[in-house]
This record gives C-alpha cells, structure tokens and sequence, in this order.
C-alpha cells in the first residue's frame, strides 16, 4: 500500500475546514482504498466518525428517490457497523418524506454522535436525474447546520468532476454558480498516478515479503508503460508474479514486464474492457478519432468533453491530447480494430508471409494488402462509427493479424501530426543463429477533400520517420477520401517511388 495520506494530502485540512469537496479520478485508480484508509485514519484521531460508504445501491431507484435515499442509508449504517465504535455509529433511521429521507438521518446521527461526522460518499456517479440532484440538494441544504446537526466534511467521490454531475442530473454544465446543490464545493481533487518513487516503495514491499527485486530497469519500464496509473501497475507486477509465475528469488526484468503488458493487452481484463466501453460515446469518438488520423479535428471539442475523456482516464492529464499511456493506447486501437475483419476469410494466416529465412515478406504483404482493400475496402469503411479514421483501422486489423503472436505494430499518433506513423517488428534468426529482429516503417495519410496530392510532402514526412528509425527504406500509404475520388478498385495502385532523401519508397494509394 502507498499510504492514503499521501496519495490525498489536502484532504485532512478540508476536514478541519468543514469542507465540502470533490474527489476524483479514473476507475481503477485507488480512491475506495485510500479513502477507506483515510476514513479509518481521521476515526483514529480521535476527533471524528468518518466513514466511507457508496451510492451504488441507490443506482436501480432512479426514478424513486425515496427508495435510492433508503438504499444509501442501509449501505451507511452497515459501512458504520464495520468501521465505528457503537458509540459513534447512527441511530434507527427516523422517517421522512421522499426527497428528506437522506437529510433526516444525516441530522440525526450528527445530533446523536459525540464527534463531528465526515462522510465520504464513493460511486456518487452511480445516481442520476432526480435522485443525483435529490442528494445534492439535501446535501446544500443540510450543510449551513453543520457540524452540530450535520456532516462536519462531505466528499462526493467518483470518476467525475462536478460539472459532469451537473450534466448527469439534467443542468446546463454550464452554469455551476446558479442552482444551489452546486455551489456548496469548496475543491476538487484529482487523485494522481503514482509517481516512479511510489512505484519502487510498492514493488519494494514485495521485495521485503519475499526476497524477490525488481530491477531498475523493470521499474522504469513499468512507470514508461503506465505512466504510474495504479491499477496497471499493481497488475503487471500481479501477471508477472502470479500467472507467469516468476517465482522468488528469480529477479524481475523489463522483458517480464514487456511479456506481461503485452498479455493484459490480449486478456482485456475488466477494467480494460470498461474503458473500451466509453469509445463508441459521441463526446469520446470526437476526441479519439483525430487522435487516430492525426488530423486537426472539423471542429474544436468542447473543453468539457476533453476534460470529460480525461476523467475517464483515456488521456493523459495534460496537453497536448494524447492517450494516457502506452498500454490505454494500444487497448484503444486494439478495441476498435479487433472486429474489422471478424467476418473477412481473404486474409492469409501470418506464416504465409514468412520467407525461407525466417523474414517477413513484406512486399507480399502490401501487395496482398492493396488486392484486399480493393475488394472490401468500401464495405468496411462504411461499416466503421469511427468513419473518418476507418482507413487507418481497418490497415491496423490487417497488420495486426498478420504479425499476430510473432511481431508487434508500434503506433505514434497524435492531434496535427497529419498522419499516422507504423512499425511493425518481426523478430528471425540470422543466418549465424543470433536473435534478430525485421522491422518495417510505414506511414498512413489521408487525402480529404480541399487537400493537394500529398505524396511529396508525405515522402519527405516519412524521410524523418526513418532518419529516426535508422531504416534504409519505408511504405507510403494513401487513403483517397475526396467524394471525387474515382473508385477504389480504379485508384488502388501499388508503385516504387525514391524519397528526397534517395531511399527506395513503396508507394500505395487507395
């Protein structure tokens, strides 16, 4: 454990105020645990009865605000059972009307309780509509009788900031200054990742448990990977130890932690599956898709909707617009392309590829990929919700299953880049036996409409891409998406051009 107090310092000193606040951060990145831990510490103090407790179990109510209200104070009173003295916890709920069932027990217990009360409320995004502002509202209202007969300190905690639960109980997130359930916030705290000094004191308690280290150069390529996001941490270190079984004293090596993110990757595991269920919401689609194109999207998002997609921990937290990190950015391609080919039968299996050498032909491989394309490249472009970047994805699906359990497709994408940048390594034995590895550069472009040809401004692109690679050669690709455009079975074409900087070049264009 990283110590709560720590991960949340502010928190303490927005008791002491008799704050009200916001926490909040992605899934998956410790808020119950370090809450819980501080709700214990602050009861430890002696000076409160803080308890954590969740807004879940008012989730199927609604619509009955009456019975989510009921359901929230069922889970307080067990969460006060586990964690408080009798002399702290609540009395028998008293009764009360729809929309005050909330606010009449809080004021009973505070009244009741011999310390001031801190609440934390976790899974606030768990309630909507009418009951989300229900809650809010008793909380406002409640809040000028504290601490004698009302929680001294809220904490509404979950994945959003408040302007986003301003939009999930109906408001215009617009105006957080007018109605009163949102004006009562005194701060709103973002729990971060860990940092790569938090990552050592964590792998280092396993060290002290069982006699196994973790290298340094484990730690700076789990902290590259991650980016410190908990969740991912804790799990390499978990698929590493636990289900590829590297046992004590076996030393923990960045080739493990390569080998592990790469099988969360492939396992999609729960938390990863929930973040490719955001992908397909309009307000993640707008931020997402240019990100794939590396274009400048038609129109500029909406601040909100990108500090929307960074709540739910797609991106990272500051500019410019990027995935979170390397991990959440290959999930995300991954996510979007997994069912592109799901029904095409006319792509070869990887080892037809593969040379007498071991090598990849990659040759064939744009080759095959042009006939491909020409065939279906219409029908899987309009089946695509990301349509503008469905070029790129359905390129990727083929890529990906072509080198699937053999090489890798690395992807350098961003907003304005222009373009979408491929490496696909394959690794082989040399002729003397040794370990070597293929690697291929490839840059996507799309040509839309107002666009010039693009092919010399691309080339000398891709002259930089594998200046920076060392790579003697390279793959153009171009994406025609003019209406004007002639059909692709007519403007699919593969040709050998010389970049200016003398490098032989495969040309597509389709």
């Amino acid at each position: 454990m990283i110590p709560a107090a720590a991960r949340l310092p502010g928190v303490p000193g927005l008791v002491a105020r008799h704050g009200y606040f916001v926490v909040h951060a992605p899934r998956q990145t410790g808020k119950t645990t370090t809450l819980r831990s501080l709700a214990q510490e602050l009861t430890a103090s002696g000076r409160y009865a803080a308890v954590l407790t969740s807004c879940e179990p008012g989730r199927p109510w609604s619509d009955d605000v009456a019975a989510a209200e009921q359901a929230i104070l069922r889970t307080l009173r067990d969460k006060a059972a586990d964690g408080l003295p009798d002399d702290l916890r609540p009395p028998a709920w008293p009764e009360a009307p729809a929309g005050a069932v909330l606010s009449s027990g809080l004021t009973a217990w505070s009244k009741a309780c011999p310390r001031p009360v801190v609440l934390f409320l976790d899974e606030i995004d768990a309630l909507e509509g009418r009951t989300l502002i229900s809650v809010l509202s008793q909380l406002r209202s409640g809040a000028t009788e504290r601490p004698a007969n009302f929680p001294m300190s809220v904490a509404l905690c979950g994945l959003r900031d408040l302007r986003d639960y301003k939009t999930a109980s109906g408001g215009n997130p617009n105006r957080l200054g007018g109605p009163s359930p949102f004006n009562i916030i005194v701060e709103s705290l973002r729990l971060g990742n860990f940092t790569p000094d938090e990552i050592r004191e964590l792998y280092g308690q396993h060290t002290s448990d069982t006699g196994q280290p973790f290298t340094g150069e484990a730690v700076e390529q789990v902290f590259d990977l991650t980016d410190g996001q908990p969740w991912l941490v804790n799990a390499l270190a978990n698929e590493i130890t636990v289900k590829m079984a590297v046992t004590p004293p076996t030393p923990i090596t960045a080739a493990h932690v390569e080998k592990a993110a790469e099988r969360l990757i492939q396992a999609r595991a729960t938390h990863l599956d929930s973040l490719v269920d955001k992908l397909n919401d309009s307000r993640v689609r707008a931020i997402i898709e240019p990100l794939i194109t590396g274009t400048q999207p038609a129109q500029r998002p909406k601040n909100d909707d990108i500090q929307y997609v960074r709540d739910l921990g797609l991106l990272a937290q500051d500019p410019p617009v990027r995935p979170a990190n390397p991990i959440y950015n290959e999930v995300i391609v991954r996510a979007l392309t997994d069912g592109v080919l799901e029904y095409a039968t006319d792509v070869p299996r990887p080892r037809a590829y593969v040379l007498p050498d071991g090598r990849m032909d990659f040759t064939r491989l744009l080759t095959e990929f042009a006939a491909f394309w020409k065939g279906n490249g219409d029908i899987l472009v309009s089946q695509q919700i990301y349509h503008e970047a469905a070029p790129h994805l359905v390129l990727q699906a083929y890529l990906q299953r072509v080198v699937n359990g053999g090489g890798t497709v690395l992807r350098e994408y961003g907003v304005g880049r222009g373009r979408l940048d491929l490496l696909v390594t394959w690794p082989y034995r040399s002729p003397d036996g040794a370990q070597a590895v293929q690697r291929q550069a490839i840059e996507l472009k799309v040509r839309a409409e107002g666009d010039a040809d693009p092919p010399d401004p691309a080339l000398v692109q891709l002259d930089g891409y594998l200046d920076r690679l060392g790579l003697d050669t390279g793959a153009l690709l171009l994406f025609d998406r003019r209406p004007t455009a002639p059909p692709i079975h007519e403007r699919t074409t593969i040709t050998a051009r010389t970049s200016p900087a003398g490098r032989p070049i495969t040309l597509f264009q389709g």
